[in-house]
């Protein structure tokens, strides 16, 4: 027991802190680019508003195109040359978006960043699927996922920060450089499986592998990728994240632009303001991934939430914009409500499809919630800009995330006995009977 508790502790401080990292760099030159709308990047270059939407929602598109491929080569392949070379490609593009003026080239950067960022995601998913066990995912995903709220935190203050000192092109060129030098740490830090770590004993390797091996025993069978990618659960679950992602990003790229709409709104006032969603959602992904480890029932952790962002934003809406701590109050509850479900969903993924198409699966998802962060990215920046209010994105935000719950409801499976679960209490009942028989 000493042994298995020492790997643990191993597996957690040896991945975790990486996979966190990692994503955390990743998010920042991705969601940047709503702080630089907000601090005069369209007056510099002289972009309309309805350009500067497709600009920054441009980044989504690379992301579907690459999406599939990318996580399929990180499964066959090797996840670590992949972000190895995604860490490098992705900070000298997000820093090139400083450097440039030219709109055209501006618009190919943000494809082409959005492209290499296309497999870290799935990447790292896969990744934990093949260090942490079942009772274990969620929590392990909670860190991954922790990289989008946390790092919004410290990217809006910094931004903040250093828009006001050295301008929108400035922030751009030093949030990019970081994604450079963490590559070479990644290199020597990560390992692509348990089989390849140098820190663990062969009997740990083994072991590990077995329990792993077991849990795929209590999956449905999947023949090839075309069969995951047809089947009913894969096609709800496309759905349903495609309209939670239209939903989230249009918050998470526009938050900026409202909170500074805001009467004797200052950018760093701004920066500050825009962590209160963030700071709420990190004690909630908290408790939401603990209780779905706790009972394995992911579904019951993600659709509510949903529901109760789809309200809020509802309630936004009613509320207008001329009541802005209401409806401020009411958009820190829409933006903690979409994080919260985030490491339950992707957990349930990798327990709803065998591994020989999980990386195929979670990819085509991820793909469709790409291609509805590049709606919601798009939209709500030209609804905005179109009607001169925040009004019409409210009610946007609020159907996508009620249809989004309404999927998952449909998508997901609620086992009536989770069948991982239930081994070891029928394991303990059969010892008894066999010790009662020996008496």
């Amino acid at each position: 027991m000493i042994k298995d508790r020492t790997l643990a502790r191993k597996r957690w401080y040896r991945i975790t802190p990486i996979v966190f990292i990692s994503f955390s760099l990743a998010y920042v030159d991705r969601a940047n680019f709503g702080f630089a709308a907000a601090g005069g990047m369209a007056r510099d270059l002289d972009i309309s508003p309805s350009a500067l939407s497709l600009m920054g929602a441009l980044f989504f598109l690379g992301y579907f195109f690459f999406q599939i491929p990318g996580a399929i080569y990180a499964a066959d392949k090797s996840i670590k040359k992949l972000i190895f070379w995604s860490c490098i490609l992705w900070g000298l593009l997000a820093s090139a978006t400083g450097l440039i003026g030219d709109i055209k080239i501006l618009y190919v950067i943000r494809f082409l960043l959005g492209a290499v960022e296309a497999a870290v995601w799935p990447a790292l998913i896969i990744l934990l699927s093949r260090w942490f066990t079942s009772p274990e995912r969620s929590k392990a995903n909670t860190f991954l996922i922790l990289g989008n709220p946390i790092t919004l935190i410290w990217m809006s203050v910094l931004s903040g920060y250093l828009i006001d000192s050295v301008g929108w092109r400035g922030m751009f060129i030093i949030e990019g450089a970081p994604a450079v030098i963490w590559a070479f740490c990644w290199w020597f830090l990560v390992d692509d499986k348990p089989n390849n770590a140098k820190w663990m004993s062969k009997s740990e390797k083994v072991k590990f592998e077995n329990q792993l091996n077991e849990e795929q025993k209590n999956i449905k069978p999947v023949k090839n990728y075309a069969a995951a990618f047809k089947s009913r659960a894969c096609i709800l679950l496309c759905f349903q994240y495609f309209l939670w992602s239209l939903g989230a990003y249009g918050f998470i790229m526009w938050l900026p632009t409202i909170i500074n709409s805001a009467p004797d709104g200052s950018i760093v006032r701004t920066g500050w303001l825009s962590t209160i969603p963030y700071i709420i959602a990190i004690i909630s992904m908290f408790i939401a991934s603990y209780f779905s480890d706790k009972t394995l029932n992911r579904k019951v952790f993600i659709w509510p939430f949903l529901l109760v962002a789809s309200i809020a934003f509802g309630a936004s809406y009613f509320a207008g914009t001329s009541n802005f701590n209401i409806s401020f109050g009411l958009l820190v509850i829409a933006g903690a409500a979409i994080y919260t479900p985030y490491a339950p969903f992707f957990t349930s993924l990798t327990e709803i499809f065998p591994k020989n198409v999980s990386a195929g699966a979670v990819a085509i998802i991820n793909s469709f919630g790409a291609l509805g962060s590049f709606a919601g990215a798009y939209l709500v920046g030209h609804l905005n800009a179109v009607t001169e209010s925040f009004d019409a994105s409210y009610l946007l935000m609020s159907c996508s995330l009620l249809l989004a719950a309404i999927f998952t409801f449909l998508g997901l499976e609620n086992p009536k006995e989770n069948k991982l679960k239930k081994m070891l209490p029928q394991s303990n009942k059969a010892k008894k009977v066999k010790s009662k028989v020996q008496l």
